[in-house]
């Protein structure tokens, strides 16, 4: 079995978009309002609770600082401070039965291909990617929205065998 971290917004991020209320790198404005439906928090990766926590919209760059060209996209946090996600390396059960989409990258941002999960816990098609050398991430995505969700990465280990693409299912 690989081993795997899952990893979420960092918190320097999400408290510099509190204090701020800008996106990091763009300086776009950040929206403050109470959660109306489904809303991840990309930083605890728990759901914000609607009618009861407010979140903050804005605009994330998940392969910032990779060496890579952007690719921002819409994010929700929770207005208030919360812990950042510190898993044992499986899905956060928020997104079990979730239409997710996990993006499969190697070197230098290569896309190897995709796979669409309807009603699993991921972990299962995570760990068969992850046996082959070549990928080095995944981006898990809401299939519905299409907005980026977290990071996958190999804590350890790997297959040498090789990667070509990971088949939608």
């Amino acid at each position: 079995m690989q081993k795997l971290k899952i990893v979420a917004m960092p918190t320097a991020v999400a408290d510099a978009v509190r204090a701020s209320m800008k996106s990091p790198l763009y300086g776009f404005p950040a929206h403050r309002e109470m959660a109306a439906g489904r809303a991840p928090c990309r930083h605890c990766l728990q759901l914000i609770r609607p009618q009861e926590e407010e979140l903050i919209l804005f605009t994330y760059d998940a392969f910032h600082g990779q060496g890579v060209w952007p690719s921002p996209g819409p994010v929700y946090i929770h207005a208030a401070v919360c812990p950042q996600f510190a898993g044992n390396g499986r899905v956060p059960k928020e997104y079990n039965g979730q239409p997710l989409t996990l993006e499969v990258f190697g070197r230098n941002r290569e896309r190897l291909g995709e796979r669409r999960l309807e009603e699993t816990d991921g972990q299962g098609a995570l760990e068969e990617i992850f046996a082959h050398a070549a990928v080095q991430y995944v981006h898990v995505r809401s299939t519905t929205a299409g907005c980026y969700l977290f990071r996958v990465e190999r804590v350890a280990g790997g297959s040498e065998a090789d990667y070509s693409v990971a088949r939608s299912s």
